[in-house]
């Protein structure tokens, strides 16, 4: 044991020596590469996981809530809404629910014609629940009773440049304008635009909003009922357990958290995101595994009748062997703190300066655990290529060595 130990001093003092005596570019860009690699394993992954997480903040945000509450599949409304909203907002963990009854319609401007799902809500309920309220872009949000007034998503207002939209718009509406709306019980109104919002949720901006009082004018009675109702629980709830509890309460309606209103089609995109990951993450250790080995090779060669020598005075080989393995390690570990510098930079530098996609702001994602199985995965794979080539030459008789 302690014989093992004292060759391993020796293998670190000979390498510490080599580097001390190498080339100092030649270092200098093997620790950069080292960096720069460990960078790419994890940016584009980090990319993606923001892009996921995006969507998944927008679906609650925006779009379901944490929780939402629907017809069942024989029937076509959630019927007793007002029994329905008392018995929820008492369920431990909910902080609100907010019901919506999507009329639908046909909107008109400037002979522009689009269908919309125009949805009746209740706005002191809604800015409880969602956040479109805070995503104004011109405007102003709808108040509680507001009647005669209307907002829209901006992919709805759209631009009169139409080659500008991303779908089918009214061509550039702004706040202040009136647009006409057919429902589809055949009334028709004209309203003005109260505000447009922006979410850069492709569900959210095609949608329209309407008060809760608006709606029963259009139909001329008291509205019991509700397409759906989304409920916003507490930060730090576990949503399945709420989820339970309101099945718990008899409540029949179909009850789906925000993860399973997404389903399976989303847990396959997932999957085949991890898949682009994992593709990037063995590309990355590939390109590492190879510069490491070229480097080694070529500093081991360069040095064969140095090793030679080492051999003829009684050096083992295997100390030889090590001690590029802790040339290699130590290259390694700077390259690798080196590119969690340049990771706490870019993390710093798209905090304030988010990637605009159309789909919305996207801030890289990683945590201390993807750093950390990265970090040994390359750490790992450049220690064996650095091995390879020193065990190889190292391996050589003495004369052969000697040769150079």
């Amino acid at each position: 044991m302690a014989e093992n130990l004292v060759k391993l001093r020796l293998s670190f003092f000979l390498g510490m020596r080599s580097l001390q005596r190498g080339n100092p570019g030649s270092l200098v860009m093997t620790v950069v590469i080292i960096g720069m690699v460990f960078t790419n394993m994890i940016f584009l992954p980090s990319v993606i996981t923001g892009a996921i997480k995006n969507f998944e903040q927008q679906t609650i945000e925006y779009q379901s809530g944490n929780i939402i509450i629907e017809p069942t599949k024989d029937a076509e409304y959630i019927d007793d809404l007002e029994n329905l909203l008392a018995r929820v907002n008492r369920v431990p963990g909910v902080m609100r629910a907010a019901p919506h009854y999507d009329i639908g319609g046909v909107m008109k401007f400037k002979g522009n014609r689009l269908p919309a799902s125009i949805i009746a809500i209740r706005p002191r309920d809604e800015t409880m629940v969602t956040g479109v309220s805070k995503k104004m872009a011109e405007g102003q949000y709808l108040g509680e009773g507001d009647t005669g007034v209307i907002v829209i998503g901006k992919l709805v207002a759209g631009h009169e440049d139409t080659s500008e939209d991303l779908m089918p718009s009214l061509g550039g509406v702004t706040s202040g304008d009136t647009i006409d709306v057919e429902f589809t019980n055949g009334i028709t109104h004209t309203y003005r635009v109260k505000g447009i919002f922006e979410t850069k949720s492709y569900t959210v901006d095609p949608t329209v909003y309407i008060t809760w009082s608006e709606l029963e004018s259009i139909r001329g009675q008291t509205v019991d009922q509700a397409t759906a109702v989304l409920i916003r629980t507490i930060p730090g709830e576990d949503e399945q357990e709420v989820k339970f509890s309101l099945i718990g309460m008899g409540i029949q309606e179909d009850i789906k958290t925000w993860q399973d209103l997404l389903g399976k089609a989303f847990a396959q995109v997932v999957q085949s995101y991890a898949v682009i990951n994992n593709i990037s993450t063995i590309v990355s250790l590939v390109i590492a595994i190879v510069v490491i080995f070229i480097v080694i090779m070529i500093k081991t060669i360069n040095n064969r009748r140095q090793i030679g020598i080492l051999k003829a005075i009684g050096i083992h080989r295997w100390i030889i062997t090590f001690s590029y393995v802790f040339q290699v390690t130590i290259l390694s570990l700077m390259g690798i703190l080196f590119g969690l510098f340049i990771l706490f930079a870019l993390n710093q530098y798209f905090a304030v300066y988010p990637l605009v996609f159309p789909e919305g702001d996207i801030r890289p994602a990683f945590t201390l655990a993807d750093l950390a199985a990265n970090a040994v995965l390359l750490f790992f794979a450049s220690t064996i290529a650095g091995f390879l080539p020193a065990w190889q030459i190292a391996r050589e008789d003495i004369m052969t060595a000697m040769k150079g």
